[in-house]
């Protein structure tokens, strides 16, 4: 049997995000050959997480949201309600497809996505995610392990962003943050998450043909 090369779509609700973490990383310490890909569709409750290089002075105060410490790349970031997050667990060898390339069909993924609703929006050189103006809508991280990937990108859709104001988001002090809301895109979480994963799937389809 020929293994699809459509990722699987996980619709998982708003979960914890340590659980999350350990079963991303569960999931791709156990996985073989022939173990499909996923995507994992989320929201989480207020975190902040810090990647493997991550500096702590890029947290400005305590605010009583919980700090995570994880094997990402990047600095610190938000996740909370009123976000979708979406995991890539992909098997980047089968796929040939190089970390850059897939940074980069993530952001284009959330450009497409915006598009649609007349929203342009553009890339930043060496600072990975999503901008609309100077404003970052969308955020990604990853970690690569035997070829595979875990972790993913985060679009803020309806969410408070008052947490962001505390920390230099992304490690860019001053970086400020909007969200689909804010541009009158008339997307609740759960439709955003369904459109970002059709435009990850589409991205894809198109890297491997």
């Amino acid at each position: 049997m020929t293994l699809s090369v459509t990722p699987q779509v996980k619709h998982l609700g708003r979960v914890d995000y340590l659980p999350t973490f350990a079963a991303m990383q569960d999931f791709t310490a156990a996985r073989g050959a022939e173990t499909a890909d996923e995507l994992w569709i989320i929201e989480h409750p207020p975190v902040y997480t810090l990647g493997q290089a991550g500096k702590p002075e890029h947290i400005l105060r305590d605010v009583g949201i919980p700090l995570v410490k994880i094997d990402r790349g990047g600095q610190v970031t938000y996740h909370g309600p009123g976000q979708v997050v979406i995991y890539l667990l992909l098997d980047l060898t089968r796929r040939q497809l190089k970390v850059r390339e897939l940074v980069s069909l993530i952001e284009q993924a959330a450009i497409d996505l915006l598009a649609e609703y007349g929203v342009s929006a553009k890339r930043r050189a060496n600072a990975p995610g999503v901008y609309v103006d100077d404003a970052k809508i969308a955020a990604l991280g990853l970690r690569i392990r035997h070829g595979c990937s875990y972790h993913g990108v985060a679009l803020n859709v309806d969410m408070d962003l008052t947490p962001f104001t505390v920390i230099n988001p992304c490690g860019y002090p001053g970086l400020q943050v909007t969200q689909t809301r804010n541009l009158d895109i008339p997307l609740n979480v759960k439709q955003a998450g369904e459109r970002l994963s059709a435009h990850l799937l589409k991205q894809l389809e198109r890297q491997h043909g």
